[in-house]
């Protein structure tokens, strides 16, 4: 015979790959016609690490992430640029398609922080960044803010960011430490 595995193997398995395609076609037609595509980012994350995005665009944007291997979960915040798992406005923390609506009101920009989750070595992830073009900006609405509490809001923002650097460096540098003096003595 051509194939030791036989016909039926074969036959399986090209109906399985067909579903598949089938569903992945399914998923990508559940998007609105509303809503337009602004941007996909594909990347791997390591186990307890972050990666981080920054969000400028205006209005309603939804962002669609679906992690390919492992599991990656999204933080969003309009606070800090850097969010995390214990420093966060918004968050979706599922195995498998993770989704979070960023509202019209958000400061911008907007901090995204991708987690891999220690439970895998490494996670590899897709985000797709969608506006809702169904959403009108009504500049004189009460979710409107005054340029002057735009100003006192990215001077907290630049300050936020800047401890949270001088920490990360102060951490990257005593892990190393750590890491010299374990090696030395094993």
């Amino acid at each position: 015979p051509l194939f030791p595995w036989g016909r039926s193997n074969l036959l399986t398995s090209l109906l399985i790959s067909q579903i598949l395609c089938v569903i992945k076609t399914l998923e990508d037609e559940m998007v609105p016609d509303e809503w337009s595509l602004l941007h996909v980012v594909q990347g791997h994350i390591g186990a307890g690490n972050y990666s981080y995005l920054r969000l400028n665009h205006d209005g309603k944007i939804i962002l669609h992430m679906e992690s390919l291997k492992g599991d990656a979960d999204l933080y969003v915040s309009d606070k800090t640029l850097h969010p995390s798992f214990d420093n966060y406005k918004l968050q979706s923390a599922t195995c498998g398609q993770d989704v979070v609506v960023v509202p019209v009101e958000f400061l911008r920009p907007v901090g995204i922080g991708i987690y891999g989750h220690p439970s895998y070595h490494e996670s590899e992830f897709e985000v797709k960044v969608y506006c809702d073009r169904t959403v009108n900006e009504d500049l004189f609405s009460a979710t409107s803010y005054i340029a002057e509490d735009v100003e006192k809001q990215k001077a907290y923002t630049f300050r936020d960011e800047e401890i949270q650097e001088e920490e990360s460096v102060f951490w990257t540098v005593f892990i190393g430490l750590l890491k010299l003096v374990i090696e030395i003595l094993f």
